[in-house]
């Protein structure tokens, strides 16, 4: 008999596929990564590999302590915001995962609800990298009705509910023990309250700006400091102002969108007198022409404030005039935002003479006022002569057409001669 052999043969396999026992291993690695982590263990181009494999999902109790991990933490960050700018974190990935997972933490708190460990807990781990917190929320305490804790209580109070203290989570353990922090930009109110609004979810209050205060006197590394549309008023500010008198790093203040009125405009005054600000925003609250004169009283003399913001305040002639004269002897200042302050001729009396002395502005905002036709002449006057001013912005502000195209062409033929002699003369790099 005739016998036929036939072999069949996989035309897609191929020794290639199969794992090698170290490609196992390591794979053994990365899987078992939470309960045994051996990284540095193993030889760099191992550990790269196992790195590649590692889940995102782990706890931060593991992976926080890894080295030579930024592909990792690339990784994280990518497959959990949307938005991802590393170049706002120092181009460091880790930084930015360590950021702003610490904030999602935060803005998520409830006090009496959330246990306070979910926040000491990332201290350790995260306290070397984080250099900027930004919250944007505070959650208030859950509010608890009467009824439901005691029903032997009256009917005289068994229709009210008890409100339980507001007071937000407090700062102080957190920021107090972060060595590196710079910058904390913080807004107490509430995102997507949605049909719970209640105004008390957006109360700043004393508790919260004595333990904030605090905190930040204990912060010496702060740089930057942003507590906006929270409802700070006098009070909470000269609080804020007493414990920032004396630090010694911080250089940007920004109290905008806030109630603030002349009392803490005075007490910013202060603050500007004895510290080193250089830049200051007080735009949208309720300073009045008493405030901007403690402000401007201040500005005559301090050495270092190049920032001023103003606008949607209501300083009218009176301070508008008063900081004018600050600015015939300040050397410093180099823009200032005055829109929105109803601001009218004599105000733009005095800035002409601004305009024709001062050699230091390079910007300056009187938009949405009613400086009028002959405030718009006036300012064209004092610039005849100015190399310095760049920008200057008269939108709304009641001039004629043609003042402002001339100031306009001015500021602009000022800014290309300053571009080219930054060309010709650039700064020296420093060694």
């Amino acid at each position: 008999s005739f016998y036929r052999h036939c072999i069949a043969e996989d035309p897609e396999w191929s020794l290639v596929t199969v794992p090698s026992l170290t490609e196992l291993c390591l794979q053994h690695i990365a899987d078992n990564f939470e309960k045994n982590p051996i990284l540095d263990r193993l030889l760099p181009e191992h550990q790269r590999k196992v790195l590649e494999r590692l889940s995102t999902g782990l706890p931060l109790t593991v992976t926080a302590t890894l080295k030579n991990d930024e592909d990792y933490w690339k990784r994280c960050c990518t497959e959990r915001w949307k938005l991802c700018n590393v170049s706002n974190y120092g181009d460091s990935w880790k930084r930015m995962f360590l950021e702003r997972h610490l904030e999602n933490v935060l803005r998520r708190f409830i006090p009496n609800t959330t246990d306070p460990n979910q926040v000491l807990e990332l201290i350790p781990l995260c306290k070397d990298y984080v250099k900027k917190l930004e919250v944007d929320q505070f959650l208030p305490p859950v509010k608890v009705d009467q009824k439901e804790e005691a029903d032997d209580v009256s009917d005289t109070w068994s229709d009210v509910g008890l409100e339980v203290s507001t007071h937000h989570y407090d700062l102080g353990v957190l920021i107090t023990a972060l060595p590196h922090l710079e910058e904390l930009h913080l807004s107490y109110n509430v995102k997507d309250c949605g049909m719970n609004f209640e105004w008390n979810l957006f109360n700043f209050t004393h508790q919260d700006c004595c333990n904030l205060a605090g905190a930040l006197k204990m912060c010496p590394s702060l740089k930057v400091f942003k507590l906006t549309h929270s409802e700070v008023d006098d009070d909470k500010t000269r609080l804020l102002v007493h414990n920032l008198l004396d630090h010694p790093c911080l250089v940007e203040l920004n109290l905008s969108h806030n109630i603030i009125k002349d009392k803490g405009a005075r007490a910013v005054g202060k603050l500007i007198s004895q510290s080193q600000l250089e830049t200051l925003n007080l735009c949208n609250n309720q300073i009045h022409h008493l405030g901007a004169q403690a402000i401007a009283k201040a500005l005559a003399k301090n050495p270092t404030l190049t920032s001023l913001n103003l606008r949607l305040n209501c300083v009218e002639d009176e301070g508008g005039e008063a900081i004018g004269r600050a600015l015939l002897t300040n050397n410093t200042l180099k823009s200032i935002h005055l829109g929105s302050n109803n601001l009218s001729g004599p105000t733009a009396l005095i800035f002409s003479q601004v305009l024709a002395k001062n050699t230091t502005l390079t910007s300056v905002n009187f938009s949405c006022n009613h400086l009028g036709l002959d405030g718009g002449k006036q300012l064209l006057e004092g610039l005849a002569n100015n190399k310095t001013l760049t920008e200057c912005d008269l939108r709304l502000a009641e001039v004629s057409q043609e003042a402002e195209y001339f100031i306009y062409q001015i500021a602009r033929s000022n800014g290309e001669a300053a571009k080219l002699r930054s060309l010709q003369h650039p700064p020296a790099k420093a060694l």
